[in-house]
């Protein structure tokens, strides 16, 4: 089977657990490669919904192996939940779940640091509040504890007191007694170690041996640090690339790029959102595809579908194949408008502004498409979509120049639609 990346290519929340989940029942390993606990991947099965955040979405399935990549900042007590959550949900974890020794920790003071840092800005970004971007910026400012360093009591004293002399001497903590929070750190010792491995030597011998690896990421394109609509992104990479770097695989182990989008698009917090709907069809497709954030519960901000963030999407992951989610969603709407270009300052484009501050000026220049008005849940056959519900599709494959894989018509598990 081949190795798989799952990337989203909007601004996150596109349905990537359910793909993960779908294409797990093929794969050997799945391996979370960025993000913290501020992305919630929901997936259905049986009837019964689970929402992981830090716990690959593979780990649903019986005799799997799951890896948390260096590139995921770890936050222990939540991925101590989950843990126990699967365990008393008949989920065995223990033999399964592998944590690259590799990476870094969100430390308890990273939250009160995320929310400080909100407060201070003049025009928010929407951070969750989970002390992500705090528990990068130690990472990158080379002082960030990994999780290897909890097994050593003495480097571990060292790196917290380098990180409270920072942070306290730009006076952005309250006082934090350091051997307490090294006590604190070290109790998560023992219940980590026995994950620990070597991230990438682990995957890149199980490639050797001819398994297939599934790359799992978090949020979305359009919140890529270097490639989304900075400054309102997510601290990590979302893109493809994000799951070499944040494995430690190389380019030629990757034999497929998989795109996950919505029939539709939504945003969390702020920023710009060129087709956003604030009126009553807004409101139907929030009510209607249940658009509340898996991790803070926050309401999605809605509005149709853009096929410029997408082009732009698929460019930068080298997309090959699409996974459309949610279709049953704009089952009721009698005219549904697509976004084939943006307006600017009274000219006409298909791409993004170089300076993506200007994309909050854009207005979007629609399509209009005759709604289906008709059920597409739980189709799991092309030929049984209704003609306009296809002629839909077509349109978003024809645009993209990317063929269209899969088509969730439900959350189920078996409510996928496999096209080729």
């Amino acid at each position: 089977m081949p190795n798989r990346i799952v990337v989203g290519l909007q601004w996150g929340d596109e349905g990537k657990g359910k793909i993960v989940d779908f294409l797990s029942q093929k794969a050997d390993i799945v391996a979370r490669y960025q993000g913290g606990a501020n992305a919630g991947h929901t997936v259905y099965v049986n009837g019964e919904k689970f929402v992981l955040h830090l716990i690959p979405s593979g780990i649903l399935h019986p005799k799997k192996i799951c890896l948390i990549g260096s590139g995921v900042v770890l936050e222990p007590e939540e991925l101590k939940r989950e843990i126990e959550m699967l365990a008393a949900r008949g989920v065995k974890v223990e033999g399964r779940l592998k944590i690259s020794a590799g990476a870094h920790i969100v430390l308890p003071f990273h939250r009160e640091l995320d929310l400080w840092e909100e407060a201070r800005r003049g025009e928010k970004i929407g951070t969750t509040g989970r002390g992500i971007g705090p528990a990068y910026s130690e990472k990158y400012a080379r002082r960030g504890i990994r999780a290897v360093d909890l097994l050593s009591p003495e480097k571990l004293s060292r790196k917290v007191n380098d990180i409270l002399s920072c942070r306290n001497h730009a006076g952005q903590l309250s006082k934090i007694d350091p051997i307490g929070l090294v006590q604190q750190l070290r109790s998560y010792e023992k219940f980590i170690s026995p994950y620990l491995v070597d991230g990438s030597r682990f995957l890149n011998e199980a490639i050797k041996k001819r398994k297939s690896v599934l790359f799992e990421g978090a949020q979305g394109s359009l919140l890529d640090v270097d490639f989304g609509t900075y400054p309102y992104a997510t601290p990590s990479h979302t893109i493809a690339g994000g799951a070499l770097t944040g494995t430690g695989v190389g380019p030629k182990a990757i034999d497929e790029v998989i795109g996950v989008m919505k029939a539709y698009t939504t945003r969390v917090g702020n920023g710009p959102f060129p087709t956003e709907l604030t009126g009553l069809e807004g409101e139907l497709l929030r009510k209607t595809g249940e658009e509340f954030g898996a991790t803070t519960g926050r309401p999605r901000r809605t509005g149709w579908l853009d096929l410029v963030i997408l082009k732009h999407a698929c460019r930068i992951n080298g997309t090959d194949k699409l996974a459309i989610m949610k279709l049953d969603v704009l089952d009721n709407f009698p005219e549904i408008e697509i976004c084939v270009a943006y307006e600017y300052k009274g000219k006409k484009t298909d791409e993004l502004p170089l300076d993506l501050c200007e994309l909050s000026e854009c207005k979007p220049v629609y399509k209009t498409y005759t709604g289906w008005k008709s059920s597409t849940r739980g189709i799991t056959r092309f030929a049984k979509l209704p003609p306009n519900a296809r002629k839909y599709l077509a349109t978003i494959e024809k645009t993209l120049g990317v063929p269209i894989s899969l088509i969730s018509t439900g959350p189920e598990r078996e409510a996928t639609i496999v096209k080729r």
